[in-house]
């Protein structure tokens, strides 16, 4: 009896494995945090009132996570640093007057040796300063040089549309704290046509997902999110199901952050919203959700757009 019983457990659990697909293929996106928001990938966006925890990080991204940091603060001398430390051609300078000096007592000359008398050390000190001053002038002039050749170059008139904007919303230095969007990025104004348009593609990713449709989500997606929905789209039809997403509602949402970068605009902007999410195999029968009670889920989307463009998802976090 006993043998029997466990026979039959081990029979339900590989059909479980084989047929019932788990919770990865639920909605678009799997229920995983992937994609890129420029240089925030691996910041936490700031929590809101419809995403209070703090968002999942980043488990796939195209984005480095060891790139530089794009706002390092320029380095400086070391405080108190004497002159003659900032000054490599001085200190040698001095150094070999020193050691001139040490040389004609070692061999019996004294320190100042072949100077007669007072006014010849005072010659001797007038020569040490117009050499000194000669060469301090040589070193400032070819120093000068090097750091402005070290300067980054300001950006060219070309650039000037891509940080002002060609929608005209305003833009202002970022004064948000830790996770907020430091770094003096600056900030970006989100309109309500915007938070409109953000619905629309929460609706067009969630259809073309549940059609299959690469060609409508690479309108309302990155390159980067469609390579990853088409890779999961392609692991549910290996295995024999899909995953149908349908009426969905936003029922609250509001904004973490928005930034400029060159040539890009990002905007992270919390979203709850409720779905009927189902998952059927070849034959319509249903192997996971629920095709009359809806579920509900809370995620952070980024979404970018190029100077003129329209605004398309460009990564997912979980945040419920």
């Amino acid at each position: 009896m006993l043998r029997r019983f466990a026979l039959i457990s081990a029979a339900a659990m590989v059909f479980s494995l084989t047929v019932i697909p788990d919770d990865a293929f639920a909605r678009a996106g799997s229920n995983s945090s992937m994609g890129s928001s420029g240089s925030r990938t691996y910041s936490a966006p700031p929590t809101t009132n419809t995403a209070p925890s703090t968002a999942q990080p980043m488990q796939r991204s195209m984005t480095p996570q060891t790139a530089p940091r794009p706002y390092a603060a320029p380095q400086q001398a070391p405080v108190g640093s004497s002159f003659f430390s900032r000054s490599p051609f001085m200190s040698g300078l001095m150094g070999g007057l020193l050691g001139a000096g040490i040389g004609g007592m070692l061999f019996g000359g004294g320190m100042f040796h072949g100077m007669a008398g007072f006014s010849g050390f005072l010659g001797f000190l007038l020569q040490v300063f117009v050499v000194a001053l000669i060469g301090w002038m040589i070193w400032r002039f070819f120093a000068g040089r090097a750091a402005r050749s070290a300067m980054p170059a300001m950006a060219s008139p070309a650039m000037a549309p891509a940080m002002a904007g060609p929608s005209g919303y305003e833009r202002q230095m970022d004064s948000m704290g830790p996770g907020g969007g430091g770094g003096g990025q600056p900030q970006i104004a989100i309109t309500p046509a915007d938070f409109s348009t953000f619905e629309q593609v929460l609706h067009g990713v969630q259809g073309a997902w549940s059609a299959h449709d690469l060609t409508a989500m690479r309108r309302v997606a990155s390159p980067e999110m469609v390579s990853y929905f088409a890779e999961q789209m392609a692991e549910q039809t290996s295995r024999g199901v899909r995953n149908v997403v349908g009426d969905v509602r936003l029922e609250q949402g509001d904004l973490a952050d928005a930034w400029a970068e060159p040539g890009r605009d990002y905007a992270r902007v919390a979203m709850r919203f409720s779905m009927i999410d189902v998952t059927r195999d070849a034959a319509g029968r249903v192997v996971d959700g629920d095709p009359v009670n809806r579920s509900m889920g809370t995620e952070v989307w980024t979404f970018l757009r190029a100077p003129g463009g329209s605004w398309v998802l460009s990564a997912i976090q979980q945040a419920g």
